[in-house]
């Protein structure tokens, strides 16, 4: 699994114990979760699995094996959670503060009618397309949602880490996508297939729905928590 959570080792530390499944087990009265099924690809490597579970609580984006790495959004909470097995390390993220956006920034968001129902849509700032592709209004909607909820939470450090790389690496639409503009997309409806500026590719294998599973949602006890900035 691969997922953009760059950021700094610092903040408090303390352990997850008992208990600790943030209110995963509520969900149990719930009988049924989505599930989506991406193949993802960066430039010049081989495309790979990225599967989500979604609930009204939470949000589970992993590289398909239960027992493997993950991430986990507690909608409630706000929070996003990045399990890491063999470190025995869950960092933690919350929402922070972003400054107002720069003067004169121009983003375009267009979209139009395309087959079956869907939308083909592009985000553009300053004239660059910084990602295109097809969305669906109607599909699992509450999905689509969940996904915009987790980058609006993780845009304050995807923006500080904008902010830290080299001048020659920072690009308008990292910013687009990932914290002026990073929800635009998804209100257009669930992504069927998108291509970033940068080459990378999400195309959609599967969408449906499947007997609720709350362990899928728990941080494993006896994991080490830091507070990731933000």
């Amino acid at each position: 699994m691969r997922v953009w959570l760059a950021c700094v080792l610092q903040g408090g530390l303390w352990l997850l114990g008992t208990g600790s499944a943030y209110a995963a087990d509520m969900i149990a009265l719930r009988q049924e979760m989505i599930a989506l099924r991406y193949v993802d690809q960066d430039p010049g490597d081989p495309p790979y699995l990225t599967r989500i579970f979604v609930t009204p609580d939470f949000m589970r984006m992993d590289g398909g094996e239960d027992s493997g790495d993950f991430v986990l959004l507690d909608r409630r909470q706000r929070k996003v959670i990045n399990v890491m097995r063999d470190n025995k390390l869950a960092m933690v993220f919350t929402p922070g503060t972003l400054p107002p956006k720069p003067s004169g920034w121009k983003s375009r968001l267009d979209a139009s009618k395309a087959a079956h129902g869907t939308l083909r849509f592009s985000l553009a700032v300053k004239g660059v397309v910084c990602s295109e592709g097809v969305a669906a209004p109607h599909a699992a909607p509450e999905a689509a949602r969940a996904m915009a909820e987790l980058k609006t939470v993780l845009a304050a450090t995807q923006y500080r880490v904008w902010k830290d790389s080299p001048q020659e690496m920072q690009h308008d639409c990292d910013l687009a996508n990932q914290v002026w503009e990073s929800g635009a997309t998804l209100t257009l409806g669930l992504p069927l297939e998108e291509r970033e500026f940068t080459g990378r590719t999400r195309q959609l294998e599967s969408e449906s729905k499947q007997p609720l599973q709350p362990e899928l949602f728990r941080v494993p006890d006896g994991m080490a928590a830091i507070d990731a900035p933000s």
